[in-house]
């Protein structure tokens, strides 16, 4: 069996600058040797959503802006991102899909951008970096990142893809982002 589910908590501090708040194994509680891992990761207080009828909103497996285009809406993808030597990220692509970069971030990282959005992000294959402005974590599978609005870019170093699993519901703008 595999072990405890590593979750990431991002938040953002005094100076508007983003950090790890927290970095955890759940379950807190001791997982008997053999017994199946059942980690609470994250609750959220609202969503209401219809699943009345049968429409497929995603007919073609694709999804153009960055995270959820109505209030209340949310994102579900799977995205591999290869290593950045291979295909780096172009700035300007993340306004342009309804994400917010800044200069000085994108200098660090060309991937740098934030949504106003909770994400939930999932390393299902490979490794890859979460990075922050004032830190970063090697994610490797099974790894859980909770993306709380914060300014942030993946950076895959390794020499292979990575297959990440993000979940991106809407969510109020910070105050100072």
């Amino acid at each position: 069996m595999p072990g405890k589910v590593r979750r990431i908590v991002t938040a953002v501090n005094g100076a508007g600058r983003s950090y790890i708040f927290s970095d955890t194994r759940l379950p807190t509680a001791e997982v008997a040797a053999g017994d199946p891992v059942r980690a609470g990761v994250w609750l959220t207080e609202s969503a209401p959503v219809s699943n009345e009828g049968t429409h497929d909103p995603v007919p073609e497996g694709v999804i153009t802006p960055i995270g959820p285009q109505n209030r209340g809406g949310s994102v579900f993808r799977i995205v591999d991102i290869l290593p950045d030597r291979v295909a780096p990220r172009d700035p300007r692509e993340f306004p342009a899909r309804g994400g917010h970069t800044t200069p000085d971030r994108s200098a660090k990282h060309p991937g740098f951008h934030m949504t106003d959005t909770v994400d939930y992000a999932v390393c299902l294959e490979g490794e890859i970096y979460a990075v922050l402005d004032e830190d970063e974590t090697l994610m490797k599978a099974g790894d859980v990142l909770i993306q709380r609005g914060t300014y942030h870019a993946w950076s895959n170093r390794s020499d292979g893809p990575a297959r990440m699993l993000f979940v991106l519901i809407d969510a109020e703008p910070l105050e100072n982002p």
